[in-house]
């Protein structure tokens, strides 16, 4: 089975797991009772998502995709112990992203832990058109350039103009297209090889769009577009 086949639950049976929910935070009930609509409200006030069915109420369009599948094994007493290690990417492709990693010895847990973890980290970043040779108005690129690490893999995303395309590796081209970008310029140092590390590299520097960026980053290149 492809790494990147995209992999989600019936749309009848996440609307009864929603019925059936039992909100267990204080925030979860917030959510499910509609004083909260939004993931920006729950950013604004600083609050702490602890459960994934939050993310599942705030975004019924949501989509996972599995980006690596490894195999770990782990030898004891009782011999040699055999599990799936799954990273999962989860977006709706408006400028909300998180990524997850799960294991359990059976293939399908693994998904749906890494499918939870990643439903928990879930962030926003920001869309826009940050290339000088575009200077257009719609989100389909990134505002100014990025850079994100993870492990031995550091990456640098720069805006791209209409039509050029996602300029990357596999794995980086499906992050991309899960948070609904089309043009992206990508530099990647490290062992690509490394499929978790890579994708948790991409997503870290789509969350920098939305922080502020220091004085001396103001004149960088692509920032003004």
């Amino acid at each position: 089975m492809s790494r990147q086949q995209r992999r989600r639950r019936p749309v009848r049976e996440e609307e009864e797991a929603l019925e059936e929910w039992i909100p267990r935070t204080r925030l979860g009930q917030m959510v499910k009772d509609g004083h909260i609509n939004s993931l920006e409200e729950i950013l604004a006030q600083n609050l702490v998502v602890r459960e994934p069915e939050i993310l599942d109420a705030l975004f019924p369009d949501i989509r996972q995709e599995v980006a690596d599948v490894s195999l770990v094994q782990r030898q004891s007493d009782s011999g040699e112990l055999k599990s799936f290690r799954i990273t999962v990417i989860v977006g709706n492709g408006q400028g909300v992203i998180g990524i997850g990693v799960g294991k359990a010895s059976e293939f399908v847990p693994a998904v749906r832990a890494a499918e939870a973890k990643a439903k928990l980290n879930i962030t926003v970043f920001r869309r826009g058109c940050g290339s000088w040779e575009c200077r257009c108005s719609d989100m389909h690129s990134i505002p100014f350039q990025v850079s994100g690490a993870a492990g031995s893999i550091s990456v640098i995303l720069k805006p791209a103009p209409k039509g050029t395309g996602l300029v990357t590796a596999d794995v980086g081209k499906l992050v991309l297209r899960i948070a609904g970008l089309k043009d992206v310029w990508s530099v990647t140092k490290g062992r690509s090889r490394t499929h978790s590390n890579f994708a948790k590299a991409y997503v870290y520097a789509l969350m920098k769009t939305y922080k502020m960026l220091p004085p001396q980053e103001w004149s960088a290149p692509g920032v003004y577009g």
